[in-house]
């Protein structure tokens, strides 16, 4: 094949590739307009769990967003899948957590796990019959993985569990959950006595009650203790103990790109409402999108936003190349929170006393962005994260 024919058929797969994400993310817009957005608001002043939105996800894929279409998933790449968050969370950040948990926990099976395995759990996770997430945390140890104390013992025909965890998106509405244990207590370096498996719910699984929260209301966030739970020796991800913290970082990394996301559609969200409410709000006999304070601020927010947007899109197509993008996730999640926190602050300033109101979206983002700068990392971690990349990367 020529080089001109190469580059063609190139050309046509770039442009297939661009009509299905077109159709969709058209798909994803209806589904906020119509089921999502008229909802919103009195489901997070309740901090409601909104089962008939997440039946809508199933239905409309999103379970299997970036599962394997082998798998039954849609196969969307990273570049595609931030887009999707991002619409998501300029109308309710908070579905977006419910689908990205649950597709972190299906990443580490999709990478790391036998063929056994991704054939017995990927399917059902793609369809969302089993809805699940990731269960890292613990009362004692979030930003340092490794100081986990959850224990997995090995027995006949697998292992049980003993220790709890903290802070883990859909453990009460969830199925399944991929749980990070200490299979080797003494391990040295402490990473290699971690193991992962996959632990559905039933004898010994005890969650508690829904945590509550300044913000991120709806999807539950719960602590759950395990108490002898058995688990069979099949759902030991990849069938390798001493593995487990290697086989979540990929996730994280993807992780870490959807918070960025999440950051970008607050800010979007902050600064459309806000562009709107400066063309109707008068002062001093005209709107205040003509005050000079206001064009400053309105300005400064637009950037914001589009360079967050960017930041995010050179992530997700690193990780789209399979390439090592644990500093270009920590860029996007740093600027991109950071703007949603920025613009949220912003937005209430010029909103007034109305930015102040549950009547408005405003105190929402308000409230929903300084979780941003703590999930999946901490913006501290992400600024020593992406400083250790920058001195590996260049030459002495």
């Amino acid at each position: 094949m020529s080089a001109i024919a190469a580059a063609n058929d190139t050309a046509l797969d770039l442009e297939e590739r661009a009509e299905q994400e077109r159709m969709v993310l058209d798909a994803v817009e209806r589904f906020l307009e119509r089921d999502v957005a008229p909802y919103a608001h009195t489901l997070e002043a309740d901090d409601a769990w909104p089962e008939e939105i997440v039946g809508k996800m199933c239905e409309l894929g999103l379970f299997g967003a970036t599962i394997g279409e082998e798998w039954g998933g849609l196969g969307l790449s990273a570049t595609t899948y931030t887009k999707i968050v991002e619409r998501v969370s300029r109308v309710w950040m908070s579905i977006s957590g419910i689908f990205n948990s649950h597709l972190i926990m299906a990443a580490a099976v999709e990478r790391s796990g036998t063929e056994a395995q991704k054939a017995a759990w990927l399917p059902r996770f793609a369809t969302g019959e089993l809805r699940g997430g990731i269960a890292l945390t613990e009362p004692d140890a979030g930003t340092d993985l490794q100081a986990i104390r959850l224990r997995a013992t090995k027995c006949d025909s697998g292992y049980k569990l003993n220790g709890t965890k903290m802070w883990i998106s859909n453990a009460y509405h969830g199925h399944i959950l991929a749980v990070l244990a200490k299979t080797d207590p003494d391990a040295t370096p402490r990473h290699k006595g971690m193991s992962l498996f996959l632990v559905e719910k039933g004898d010994g699984f005890n969650v508690s009650k829904k945590l509550e929260k300044l913000g991120y209301k709806g999807i539950d966030s719960a602590g759950f203790t395990l108490d002898d739970c058995f688990v069979p020796e099949a759902n030991l991800v990849g069938n390798i103990e001493g593995r487990g913290m290697q086989q979540i970082l990929g996730g994280l990394e993807l992780g870490r790109i959807n918070v960025a996301a999440r950051g970008v559609g607050i800010a979007r969200a902050c600064l459309e409402e806000s562009v709107h409410y400066a063309q109707i709000r008068k002062t001093f006999g005209k709107p205040i999108a003509e005050h000079q304070a206001i064009q400053l601020k309105l300005a400064d927010m637009a950037t914001q936003v589009e360079a967050a947007r960017l930041l995010v899109e050179q992530a997700a197509a690193a990780y789209d190349r399979h390439e090592r993008c644990d500093m270009e996730a920590g860029m996007a999640k740093l600027f991109a929170t950071e703007a949603a926190l920025h613009n949220s602050l912003e937005a209430m300033r010029l909103h007034g006393a109305y930015g102040y109101a549950k009547e408005y979206n405003i105190e929402r983002y308000y409230r929903d962005a300084p979780l941003l700068a703590i999930a999946e990392g901490t913006n501290e971690m992400q600024r020593l994260i992406i400083a250790k990349q920058l001195v590996q990367r260049s030459p002495a």
